[in-house]
Protein backbone atom coordinates (compact mmCIF):
# COMPACT_ATOMS: atom_id res chain seq x y z
CA UNK A 1 0.00 0.00 0.00
CA UNK A 2 2.88 2.48 0.83
CA UNK A 3 4.33 2.10 -2.74
CA UNK A 4 0.85 2.76 -3.82
CA UNK A 5 0.33 5.98 -1.68
CA UNK A 6 4.09 7.07 -2.68
CA UNK A 7 3.16 7.33 -6.77
CA UNK A 8 -0.23 8.47 -6.24
CA UNK A 9 0.83 11.38 -3.66
CA UNK A 10 2.68 13.48 -6.68
CA UNK A 11 -0.08 13.43 -9.38
CA UNK A 12 -2.14 15.15 -6.59
CA UNK A 13 0.52 17.55 -5.99
CA UNK A 14 1.05 18.19 -9.74
CA UNK A 15 -3.00 19.05 -10.23
CA UNK A 16 -2.76 21.30 -6.98
CA UNK A 17 0.32 23.30 -8.00
CA UNK A 18 -0.66 23.32 -12.17
CA UNK A 19 -3.82 25.90 -11.58
CA UNK A 20 -1.40 28.20 -9.57
CA UNK A 21 0.98 28.59 -12.61
CA UNK A 22 -1.89 29.10 -14.95
CA UNK A 23 -2.45 32.37 -12.52
CA UNK A 24 0.13 33.63 -13.00
CA UNK A 25 1.89 32.65 -16.54
CA UNK A 26 0.16 33.34 -19.70
CA UNK A 27 0.29 30.40 -21.99
CA UNK A 28 2.59 30.77 -25.18
CA UNK A 29 0.99 32.07 -28.22
CA UNK A 30 0.38 28.59 -30.86
CA UNK A 31 2.85 29.36 -33.96
CA UNK A 32 1.44 31.08 -37.15
CA UNK A 33 0.45 27.94 -39.73
CA UNK A 34 2.41 27.49 -42.24
CA UNK A 35 1.04 28.29 -46.12
CA UNK A 36 -0.67 25.02 -47.85
CA UNK A 37 1.55 23.91 -50.45
CA UNK A 38 -0.27 22.09 -53.49
CA UNK A 39 1.67 18.81 -54.15
CA UNK A 40 3.12 18.86 -57.91
CA UNK A 41 0.57 17.39 -60.45
CA UNK A 42 -0.32 15.87 -63.64
CA UNK A 43 -3.55 16.98 -65.92
CA UNK A 44 -4.40 15.87 -68.93
CA UNK A 45 -7.24 15.24 -70.75
CA UNK A 46 -8.10 12.35 -72.96
CA UNK A 47 -10.26 11.60 -76.26
CA UNK A 48 -13.78 11.58 -74.53
CA UNK A 49 -12.72 15.04 -72.71
CA UNK A 50 -12.60 13.03 -69.81
CA UNK A 51 -10.15 15.41 -67.51
CA UNK A 52 -7.70 13.67 -65.28
CA UNK A 53 -5.56 14.60 -61.85
CA UNK A 54 -2.68 12.31 -60.77
CA UNK A 55 -1.08 13.75 -57.40
CA UNK A 56 1.62 11.90 -55.83
CA UNK A 57 1.21 12.60 -51.98
CA UNK A 58 1.89 10.99 -48.87
CA UNK A 59 4.51 8.42 -47.20
CA UNK A 60 1.68 5.86 -46.95
CA UNK A 61 1.26 3.27 -49.47
CA UNK A 62 -2.06 3.66 -50.67
CA UNK A 63 -3.51 5.24 -53.40
CA UNK A 64 -7.24 7.41 -53.13
CA UNK A 65 -9.45 7.70 -56.37
CA UNK A 66 -12.39 9.68 -56.90
CA UNK A 67 -14.87 10.00 -59.85
CA UNK A 68 -16.47 13.26 -60.03
CA UNK A 69 -19.42 13.66 -62.37
CA UNK A 70 -21.28 17.13 -62.72
CA UNK A 71 -24.39 15.52 -62.33
CA UNK A 72 -26.56 15.94 -59.07
CA UNK A 73 -29.62 17.13 -57.66
CA UNK A 74 -29.33 20.19 -59.97
CA UNK A 75 -30.47 18.20 -63.05
CA UNK A 76 -33.72 17.24 -61.45
CA UNK A 77 -37.02 18.28 -62.54
CA UNK A 78 -39.71 19.89 -60.08
CA UNK A 79 -41.32 16.02 -60.20
CA UNK A 80 -38.10 13.92 -59.39
CA UNK A 81 -36.85 14.86 -56.13
CA UNK A 82 -34.21 12.46 -55.21
CA UNK A 83 -34.04 10.83 -58.80
CA UNK A 84 -30.30 11.49 -59.01
CA UNK A 85 -29.82 9.80 -55.37
CA UNK A 86 -32.01 6.85 -56.59
CA UNK A 87 -29.90 6.76 -59.58
CA UNK A 88 -26.91 7.18 -57.87
CA UNK A 89 -27.86 3.95 -55.37
CA UNK A 90 -28.25 1.89 -58.06
CA UNK A 91 -24.69 1.91 -58.89
CA UNK A 92 -24.19 0.88 -55.81
CA UNK A 93 -26.29 -2.39 -56.81
CA UNK A 94 -24.16 -4.09 -59.08
CA UNK A 95 -22.88 -4.02 -62.78
CA UNK A 96 -23.75 -6.28 -65.71
CA UNK A 97 -20.24 -8.58 -64.75
CA UNK A 98 -19.71 -8.15 -60.91
CA UNK A 99 -22.66 -8.10 -58.08
CA UNK A 100 -23.02 -5.82 -55.24
CA UNK A 101 -21.37 -8.32 -52.99
CA UNK A 102 -18.67 -8.71 -55.35
CA UNK A 103 -17.92 -5.41 -55.87
CA UNK A 104 -17.24 -5.12 -51.92
CA UNK A 105 -15.75 -8.41 -51.84
CA UNK A 106 -12.90 -7.17 -54.17
CA UNK A 107 -12.20 -3.65 -53.25
CA UNK A 108 -11.29 -5.53 -49.92
CA UNK A 109 -9.15 -8.03 -51.56
CA UNK A 110 -7.46 -5.26 -52.29
CA UNK A 111 -7.33 -3.31 -49.11
CA UNK A 112 -9.90 -0.91 -49.60
CA UNK A 113 -13.23 0.14 -50.27
CA UNK A 114 -15.83 1.92 -52.95
CA UNK A 115 -18.31 3.88 -52.35
CA UNK A 116 -21.24 6.16 -54.25
CA UNK A 117 -22.65 9.51 -53.36
CA UNK A 118 -24.56 12.91 -55.06
CA UNK A 119 -25.14 16.49 -54.03
CA UNK A 120 -26.87 19.78 -55.48
CA UNK A 121 -24.23 19.47 -58.20
CA UNK A 122 -21.79 16.62 -58.20
CA UNK A 123 -22.23 12.64 -58.15
CA UNK A 124 -18.85 11.02 -56.14
CA UNK A 125 -17.64 7.31 -57.00
CA UNK A 126 -14.69 7.11 -54.56
CA UNK A 127 -12.58 4.64 -53.75
CA UNK A 128 -9.07 3.76 -51.93
CA UNK A 129 -6.49 0.90 -52.26
CA UNK A 130 -3.18 -0.23 -51.32
CA UNK A 131 -0.95 1.66 -53.75
CA UNK A 132 -0.08 -1.32 -56.20
CA UNK A 133 -3.68 -1.97 -57.20
CA UNK A 134 -4.49 1.47 -57.94
CA UNK A 135 -5.20 -0.06 -61.73
CA UNK A 136 -7.16 -2.76 -60.39
CA UNK A 137 -9.13 0.11 -58.32
CA UNK A 138 -9.70 2.40 -61.47
CA UNK A 139 -10.53 -0.81 -63.22
CA UNK A 140 -13.94 -1.41 -60.57
CA UNK A 141 -15.09 2.60 -60.97
CA UNK A 142 -15.14 2.05 -64.19
CA UNK A 143 -17.40 -0.44 -64.20
CA UNK A 144 -19.68 0.98 -61.89
CA UNK A 145 -20.21 4.02 -63.48
CA UNK A 146 -20.35 2.76 -67.24
CA UNK A 147 -21.65 -1.16 -66.48
CA UNK A 148 -24.72 -0.56 -64.11
CA UNK A 149 -26.91 -3.44 -64.08
CA UNK A 150 -29.91 -1.68 -62.40
CA UNK A 151 -31.66 -4.66 -61.20
CA UNK A 152 -35.27 -4.08 -61.02
CA UNK A 153 -35.88 -6.84 -58.18
CA UNK A 154 -34.33 -3.66 -56.43
CA UNK A 155 -36.48 -1.08 -56.78
CA UNK A 156 -39.13 -1.39 -54.40
CA UNK A 157 -36.43 -2.43 -51.58
CA UNK A 158 -34.77 0.85 -52.46
CA UNK A 159 -38.32 2.80 -52.20
CA UNK A 160 -39.06 1.42 -49.40
CA UNK A 161 -35.25 2.86 -48.28
CA UNK A 162 -36.20 6.34 -49.32
CA UNK A 163 -39.99 6.59 -48.13
CA UNK A 164 -38.54 5.67 -44.50
CA UNK A 165 -35.33 8.61 -44.28
CA UNK A 166 -38.39 10.98 -45.58
CA UNK A 167 -40.80 9.85 -42.91
CA UNK A 168 -37.64 10.27 -40.81
CA UNK A 169 -36.61 13.83 -42.17
CA UNK A 170 -40.17 15.02 -41.67
CA UNK A 171 -40.23 14.05 -38.65
CA UNK A 172 -37.27 16.23 -37.37
CA UNK A 173 -37.89 20.10 -36.92
CA UNK A 174 -34.44 20.71 -37.88
CA UNK A 175 -35.40 19.22 -41.43
CA UNK A 176 -38.43 20.53 -41.56
CA UNK A 177 -37.24 23.97 -40.98
CA UNK A 178 -34.65 23.67 -43.74
CA UNK A 179 -37.16 22.40 -46.27
CA UNK A 180 -38.98 26.06 -45.51
CA UNK A 181 -35.78 27.84 -45.49
CA UNK A 182 -34.67 26.54 -48.86
CA UNK A 183 -37.87 26.62 -50.45
CA UNK A 184 -37.46 30.23 -49.51
CA UNK A 185 -35.03 31.11 -50.48
CA UNK A 186 -34.81 29.35 -54.06
CA UNK A 187 -38.53 29.40 -55.50
CA UNK A 188 -38.90 27.14 -58.56
CA UNK A 189 -35.47 26.29 -58.73
CA UNK A 190 -33.69 22.77 -57.89
CA UNK A 191 -32.11 24.06 -55.08
CA UNK A 192 -35.07 24.64 -53.06
CA UNK A 193 -36.68 21.45 -53.22
CA UNK A 194 -35.33 18.85 -50.84
CA UNK A 195 -37.73 16.82 -50.03
CA UNK A 196 -40.12 14.66 -52.19
CA UNK A 197 -43.69 12.80 -51.70
CA UNK A 198 -44.01 9.44 -51.17
CA UNK A 199 -45.80 9.39 -54.59
CA UNK A 200 -43.10 11.11 -56.20
CA UNK A 201 -41.02 8.36 -54.74
CA UNK A 202 -43.42 5.43 -55.61
CA UNK A 203 -43.58 6.59 -59.11
CA UNK A 204 -39.68 6.37 -59.85
CA UNK A 205 -39.63 2.73 -62.49
CA UNK A 206 -36.82 1.37 -63.19
CA UNK A 207 -36.74 2.75 -66.66
CA UNK A 208 -37.34 6.44 -65.68
CA UNK A 209 -33.80 5.64 -63.25
CA UNK A 210 -32.04 4.02 -66.31
CA UNK A 211 -33.53 7.25 -68.71
CA UNK A 212 -31.78 9.53 -65.75
CA UNK A 213 -28.66 7.88 -66.08
CA UNK A 214 -27.94 7.52 -69.94
CA UNK A 215 -29.48 11.58 -70.19
CA UNK A 216 -26.94 12.59 -67.41
CA UNK A 217 -23.80 10.88 -66.77
CA UNK A 218 -21.02 10.85 -69.36
CA UNK A 219 -17.22 11.43 -69.46
CA UNK A 220 -16.87 15.11 -70.66
CA UNK A 221 -18.85 16.11 -67.47
CA UNK A 222 -16.01 13.85 -65.65
CA UNK A 223 -13.00 14.49 -63.95
CA UNK A 224 -11.16 11.47 -61.94
CA UNK A 225 -8.29 12.43 -59.40
CA UNK A 226 -5.77 9.95 -58.05
CA UNK A 227 -3.71 10.62 -55.20
CA UNK A 228 -1.17 8.68 -52.86
CA UNK A 229 1.92 6.71 -53.72
CA UNK A 230 1.19 4.83 -57.06
CA UNK A 231 2.93 3.68 -60.70
CA UNK A 232 1.78 6.61 -62.60
CA UNK A 233 2.29 4.80 -65.88
CA UNK A 234 0.27 1.95 -64.89
CA UNK A 235 -2.77 4.14 -63.27
CA UNK A 236 -2.82 6.33 -66.24
CA UNK A 237 -2.79 3.44 -68.48
CA UNK A 238 -5.49 2.07 -66.53
CA UNK A 239 -7.60 5.20 -66.90
CA UNK A 240 -7.16 5.50 -70.86
CA UNK A 241 -7.82 2.05 -70.97
CA UNK A 242 -11.05 1.89 -68.63
CA UNK A 243 -12.34 5.21 -69.28
CA UNK A 244 -11.33 6.24 -72.95
CA UNK A 245 -14.52 4.15 -74.18
CA UNK A 246 -17.23 5.71 -71.77
CA UNK A 247 -18.95 7.95 -74.01
CA UNK A 248 -19.14 12.26 -73.50
CA UNK A 249 -22.71 12.59 -73.09
CA UNK A 250 -24.24 15.71 -72.81
CA UNK A 251 -22.15 18.58 -71.23
CA UNK A 252 -23.15 19.59 -67.46
CA UNK A 253 -25.88 21.67 -66.52
CA UNK A 254 -25.85 25.28 -65.93
CA UNK A 255 -29.19 26.78 -63.78
CA UNK A 256 -27.88 29.33 -61.91
CA UNK A 257 -30.65 30.66 -59.28
CA UNK A 258 -32.26 34.16 -58.37
CA UNK A 259 -31.93 33.65 -54.88
CA UNK A 260 -34.99 36.22 -52.66
CA UNK A 261 -33.19 38.37 -50.99
CA UNK A 262 -36.76 39.86 -49.34
CA UNK A 263 -37.60 39.65 -45.27
CA UNK A 264 -39.70 36.90 -45.02
CA UNK A 265 -40.58 35.79 -41.25
CA UNK A 266 -41.67 32.13 -41.54
CA UNK A 267 -43.27 30.48 -38.52
CA UNK A 268 -44.65 26.36 -38.62
CA UNK A 269 -45.95 25.65 -35.46
CA UNK A 270 -44.92 22.22 -33.59
CA UNK A 271 -47.59 22.01 -30.82
CA UNK A 272 -45.98 21.64 -27.16
CA UNK A 273 -42.37 21.37 -28.77
CA UNK A 274 -39.64 22.61 -25.54
CA UNK A 275 -37.57 24.36 -28.33
CA UNK A 276 -37.72 26.57 -31.19
CA UNK A 277 -35.27 25.45 -34.30
CA UNK A 278 -34.38 28.80 -36.22
CA UNK A 279 -32.57 28.81 -39.05
CA UNK A 280 -31.72 32.41 -40.74
CA UNK A 281 -29.84 33.58 -43.58
CA UNK A 282 -29.49 34.92 -46.65
CA UNK A 283 -28.02 34.79 -50.30
CA UNK A 284 -24.68 35.78 -50.10
CA UNK A 285 -21.36 35.99 -52.72
CA UNK A 286 -19.74 32.42 -54.02
CA UNK A 287 -16.38 31.25 -54.21
CA UNK A 288 -15.93 33.09 -57.72
CA UNK A 289 -15.94 36.20 -55.78
CA UNK A 290 -12.87 38.02 -54.24
CA UNK A 291 -14.08 38.72 -51.29
CA UNK A 292 -15.30 35.53 -50.49
CA UNK A 293 -12.51 34.17 -48.05
CA UNK A 294 -13.02 37.16 -46.11
CA UNK A 295 -16.49 36.87 -45.53
CA UNK A 296 -15.76 33.28 -44.56
CA UNK A 297 -13.46 35.05 -42.19
CA UNK A 298 -16.46 37.42 -41.19
CA UNK A 299 -18.90 33.85 -40.88
CA UNK A 300 -16.14 32.35 -38.91
CA UNK A 301 -15.64 35.58 -36.00
CA UNK A 302 -19.58 36.28 -35.71
CA UNK A 303 -20.75 32.61 -35.52
CA UNK A 304 -19.21 29.95 -37.48
CA UNK A 305 -16.72 28.41 -34.41
CA UNK A 306 -17.08 27.79 -30.79
CA UNK A 307 -15.60 30.86 -29.53
CA UNK A 308 -17.83 33.14 -31.89
CA UNK A 309 -19.51 36.13 -31.05
CA UNK A 310 -23.31 34.53 -31.56
CA UNK A 311 -22.09 31.10 -29.89
CA UNK A 312 -20.68 32.98 -26.99
CA UNK A 313 -23.48 35.38 -26.25
CA UNK A 314 -26.35 33.00 -26.63
CA UNK A 315 -24.71 29.66 -25.43
CA UNK A 316 -22.12 30.70 -22.98
CA UNK A 317 -23.47 33.73 -21.19
CA UNK A 318 -27.14 33.34 -21.81
CA UNK A 319 -27.64 29.89 -22.48
CA UNK A 320 -30.58 29.23 -24.34
CA UNK A 321 -28.86 26.84 -26.34
CA UNK A 322 -26.45 24.37 -26.64
CA UNK A 323 -24.98 24.15 -30.31
CA UNK A 324 -25.69 27.26 -32.53
CA UNK A 325 -23.97 27.52 -35.02
CA UNK A 326 -23.62 29.79 -38.49
CA UNK A 327 -22.01 28.88 -42.35
CA UNK A 328 -21.67 29.72 -45.90
CA UNK A 329 -23.15 26.89 -47.93
CA UNK A 330 -22.04 27.23 -51.56
CA UNK A 331 -23.13 25.75 -54.93
CA UNK A 332 -21.94 26.06 -58.15
CA UNK A 333 -21.94 30.57 -58.12
CA UNK A 334 -24.20 30.36 -55.50
CA UNK A 335 -24.03 30.44 -51.95
CA UNK A 336 -25.81 31.57 -48.87
CA UNK A 337 -25.04 32.82 -45.37
CA UNK A 338 -27.03 31.53 -42.46
CA UNK A 339 -27.31 30.96 -38.51
CA UNK A 340 -29.10 27.54 -36.98
CA UNK A 341 -29.87 27.19 -33.38
CA UNK A 342 -32.15 24.91 -31.46
CA UNK A 343 -33.25 27.53 -28.27
CA UNK A 344 -35.37 26.84 -25.54
CA UNK A 345 -38.98 27.77 -26.53
CA UNK A 346 -38.85 30.50 -23.53
CA UNK A 347 -36.13 32.52 -25.05
CA UNK A 348 -37.01 32.64 -28.58
CA UNK A 349 -37.33 36.33 -29.35
CA UNK A 350 -34.69 36.56 -26.64
CA UNK A 351 -32.00 34.57 -29.04
CA UNK A 352 -32.94 35.96 -32.07
CA UNK A 353 -32.93 39.62 -30.65
CA UNK A 354 -28.98 38.90 -29.37
CA UNK A 355 -28.05 37.06 -33.35
CA UNK A 356 -29.59 40.26 -34.41
CA UNK A 357 -27.45 42.25 -31.64
CA UNK A 358 -24.57 40.99 -32.46
CA UNK A 359 -24.66 41.16 -36.11
CA UNK A 360 -25.61 44.91 -35.59
CA UNK A 361 -22.74 45.15 -33.48
CA UNK A 362 -19.98 43.84 -35.64
CA UNK A 363 -21.70 46.68 -38.38
CA UNK A 364 -21.25 48.90 -36.63
CA UNK A 365 -17.89 48.49 -35.25
CA UNK A 366 -14.52 46.40 -36.17
CA UNK A 367 -13.54 44.00 -34.21
CA UNK A 368 -10.43 44.40 -32.30
CA UNK A 369 -7.19 43.13 -33.90
CA UNK A 370 -6.36 40.11 -31.44
CA UNK A 371 -10.18 38.71 -31.78
CA UNK A 372 -9.51 38.89 -35.62
CA UNK A 373 -6.08 37.14 -35.32
CA UNK A 374 -7.16 34.43 -32.85
CA UNK A 375 -10.12 33.48 -35.88
CA UNK A 376 -7.27 33.59 -38.39
CA UNK A 377 -4.99 31.52 -36.63
CA UNK A 378 -7.96 29.03 -35.96
CA UNK A 379 -9.20 28.77 -40.00
CA UNK A 380 -5.09 28.76 -41.31
CA UNK A 381 -5.01 26.36 -38.72
CA UNK A 382 -7.88 24.02 -39.57
CA UNK A 383 -7.52 24.73 -43.68
CA UNK A 384 -3.68 23.14 -43.37
CA UNK A 385 -5.08 20.15 -41.58
CA UNK A 386 -7.81 19.61 -43.70
CA UNK A 387 -5.18 18.87 -46.51
CA UNK A 388 -2.86 16.82 -45.09
CA UNK A 389 -4.60 13.28 -46.55
CA UNK A 390 -5.00 12.40 -49.87
CA UNK A 391 -8.80 12.81 -49.48
CA UNK A 392 -8.48 16.42 -48.41
CA UNK A 393 -6.27 17.36 -51.55
CA UNK A 394 -9.05 16.16 -53.54
CA UNK A 395 -11.79 17.73 -51.58
CA UNK A 396 -9.95 20.86 -52.58
CA UNK A 397 -9.15 19.99 -56.17
CA UNK A 398 -13.04 19.36 -56.26
CA UNK A 399 -13.96 21.99 -55.06
CA UNK A 400 -11.75 24.99 -57.33
CA UNK A 401 -12.65 23.07 -59.59
CA UNK A 402 -16.51 23.25 -59.50
CA UNK A 403 -16.04 26.82 -59.11
CA UNK A 404 -13.17 27.82 -61.80
CA UNK A 405 -10.95 28.30 -59.91
CA UNK A 406 -7.07 29.26 -59.98
CA UNK A 407 -4.59 26.62 -58.18
CA UNK A 408 -3.11 29.87 -56.29
CA UNK A 409 -6.58 29.77 -54.59
CA UNK A 410 -5.30 26.88 -52.61
CA UNK A 411 -1.21 28.27 -52.22
CA UNK A 412 -2.39 31.55 -51.13
CA UNK A 413 -5.66 30.51 -49.35
CA UNK A 414 -3.67 31.04 -45.73
CA UNK A 415 -2.02 34.36 -46.60
CA UNK A 416 -5.22 35.21 -47.77
CA UNK A 417 -6.58 34.77 -44.21
CA UNK A 418 -3.97 36.63 -42.83
CA UNK A 419 -4.79 40.03 -45.54
CA UNK A 420 -8.45 40.30 -43.68
CA UNK A 421 -8.47 42.95 -41.34
CA UNK A 422 -10.62 44.11 -38.94
CA UNK A 423 -12.26 47.37 -41.71
CA UNK A 424 -12.86 44.39 -43.82
CA UNK A 425 -14.97 42.13 -41.26
CA UNK A 426 -17.02 45.50 -40.50
CA UNK A 427 -17.42 46.13 -44.42
CA UNK A 428 -18.53 42.43 -45.11
CA UNK A 429 -21.06 42.36 -42.47
CA UNK A 430 -22.98 46.19 -43.43
CA UNK A 431 -22.76 45.31 -46.74
CA UNK A 432 -23.98 40.95 -46.88
CA UNK A 433 -25.82 39.97 -43.53
CA UNK A 434 -28.49 42.51 -43.57
CA UNK A 435 -31.46 42.79 -41.60
CA UNK A 436 -33.86 43.65 -44.47
CA UNK A 437 -33.07 40.49 -46.93
CA UNK A 438 -33.00 37.62 -44.11
CA UNK A 439 -35.60 34.68 -44.38
CA UNK A 440 -36.15 33.54 -41.29
CA UNK A 441 -37.96 30.29 -40.65
CA UNK A 442 -38.93 28.72 -36.79
CA UNK A 443 -40.39 25.85 -36.15
CA UNK A 444 -41.60 25.60 -32.77
CA UNK A 445 -44.77 26.19 -30.37
CA UNK A 446 -46.86 28.57 -32.06
CA UNK A 447 -49.33 29.54 -29.30
CA UNK A 448 -45.85 30.23 -27.37
CA UNK A 449 -43.54 32.01 -30.01
CA UNK A 450 -46.00 33.93 -32.25
CA UNK A 451 -45.79 37.25 -29.51
CA UNK A 452 -42.45 36.76 -28.94
CA UNK A 453 -41.17 37.03 -32.86
CA UNK A 454 -43.54 39.86 -33.88
CA UNK A 455 -41.56 42.71 -32.94
CA UNK A 456 -38.85 41.06 -35.77
CA UNK A 457 -41.71 42.06 -38.86
CA UNK A 458 -44.38 40.33 -40.84
CA UNK A 459 -44.94 36.82 -39.91
CA UNK A 460 -45.70 34.07 -42.29
CA UNK A 461 -47.11 30.49 -41.19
Amino acid sequence: MKSIHMLICPVWIFLFILPLFAQNEKPPEGGTPKDFVLPAKKEFTIDNNLKVTLIQYGSIPTVEVRLVIRVGNLDEKEDEIWLADLTTDFLKEGTKTRSAKEIAEQAAEIGGSVSVSTGADQTFISGTSLAEFGPKLIELISDIVQNPAFPESEVERLQNNYIRNLKVSKSQPQSIALERFRKILYPNHPYGRLYPTEEMIKSYTIDKIKTFYHDKFGAQKSHIYVVGLFDESEVESAIRQQLGSWAPGAKYLENIPKANTHKVIDLIDRPNAPQSTIIMGLPVIDPSQKDYIALQVTNTLLGGSFSSRITSNIREDKGYTYSPYSSISARFRDAYWCERADVTTQFTGASLKEIFYEIDRLQNAAPAEDELKGVQNYMAGVFVLRNSSPEGIINQLSFIDLHGLPDNYLADYVQNIYKVTPDDVQRLTKEFIQDQKMTLVIVGDLKKIKEQVAPFGKLEY
